[in-house]
């Protein structure tokens, strides 16, 4: 490989339990347009198992935060969920209905937003926005305790007692990010979602916040998504990475794998679109754009801009299949299909 991730990244993290706390099996999400419907995610299929991260990358428009808010049942109009499950201990939240989404939500499953700064009230003190989301779900609670626990979340997070009183706009973008995974833990969720957590944020602050994700996860045992386009950052964060393009997920494996062998074409390009500061290199472009999402060709999507197209590719829709002991690939150049 191009890029010497691999021998940096430790072979010995720890990558949970094989506990499956959520598996999404034929998730599809299509939206509503005048001339057709866009397949935005189509036919995803894939777990998370207790404790371990993992990464979700791609680039921007592949699907990646369509699937976290269908996990969520967050998909906005004219976006629907076309078909699919999504279960959490046995429990398909594709088929709950507001209230009982209500209950799931922050309690098994929660999301650290994209954006902090446009996700937290201006006008409300941190204790106050943390609090309303424990009240919420818990009642009422004696002030003395909910005040300490609310330190303590900020604690856990990194941040100082003073924070308690503040508001959004006297904190700085690390410390808003990680007043929102303060609250997205606030519950003892079984799983949390991380929206591109650090995508605003200047690489010293991106290490604290990974660092902090890194930790909540170690003293919790909470399990994660982490959703990015950043694979360098990947490469330090997560466990497994499953790669999203246009829609379908192209391939999955342990990171460890993936970044000294990736196998699908489309992991090689962004992995060597990482700038090393070990060698000189041309930095590696993936040409053309992708197809039109109303529109799939026949046989692999990747196919009008993969190096290695054949034949096979434009006719023949290659599954995402295991070609190794826990790597899975949707291409030809692997397999028989």
């Amino acid at each position: 490989m191009s890029v010497n991730f691999a021998h940096e990244i430790d072979e010995r993290r720890p990558a949970g339990t094989d506990q499956v706390v959520l598996q999404v099996e034929g998730l599809k999400v299509y939206y509503a347009t005048p001339t057709g419907d866009v397949r935005a995610v189509d036919d995803v299929t894939f777990q998370i198992r207790e404790g371990e991260i993992v990464g979700l990358v791609g680039e921007s428009g592949c699907g990646k935060t369509t699937t976290a808010m269908a996990i969520l049942r967050l998909v906005q109009s004219p976006g629907r969920i076309v078909d699919g499950r999504i279960l959490v201990d046995d429990v398909d939240i594709a088929r709950l209905n507001e209230r009982e989404l209500r209950q799931i939500r922050w309690t098994k499953i929660s999301l650290i937003p994209q954006g902090a700064m446009n996700s937290l009230n201006p006008v409300m003190r941190i204790k106050d926005q943390i609090g309303d989301a424990i009240e919420t779900h818990e009642g009422r609670q004696p002030r003395q305790a909910l005040k300490e626990r609310i330190l303590s979340l900020l604690s856990t997070v990194g941040l100082p007692s003073r924070v308690y009183k503040m508001y959004p706009h006297e904190l700085s973008g690390g410390m808003k990010q990680r007043v929102c995974i303060a609250m997205a833990i606030a519950l003892n969720p079984t799983l949390v979602i991380a929206d591109e957590p650090t995508s605003a944020l200047d690489v010293v602050v991106q290490r604290v916040v990974g660092e902090t994700l890194l930790d909540v996860k170690n003293r919790l045992g909470v399990s994660m998504i982490l959703i990015g386009h950043d694979m360098g950052l990947m490469a330090q964060l997560v466990d497994r990475i499953a790669v999203m393009y246009a829609g379908h997920l192209v391939e999955l494996a342990d990171v460890y794998s993936l970044f000294r062998e990736p196998l699908h074409p489309y992991t090689q390009l962004l992995i060597d679109s990482i700038p090393s500061i070990k060698e000189r290199k041309p930095l590696k472009l993936t040409e053309g754009i992708t197809h039109d999402l109303r529109n799939p060709p026949p046989g692999c999507i990747f196919q009008l801009r993969c190096p290695h197209v054949t034949d096979k590719c434009r006719t023949v829709v290659p599954p995402l299949l295991e070609v190794a002991p826990s790597r899975e690939v949707a291409c030809h150049l692997y397999y028989d299909a």
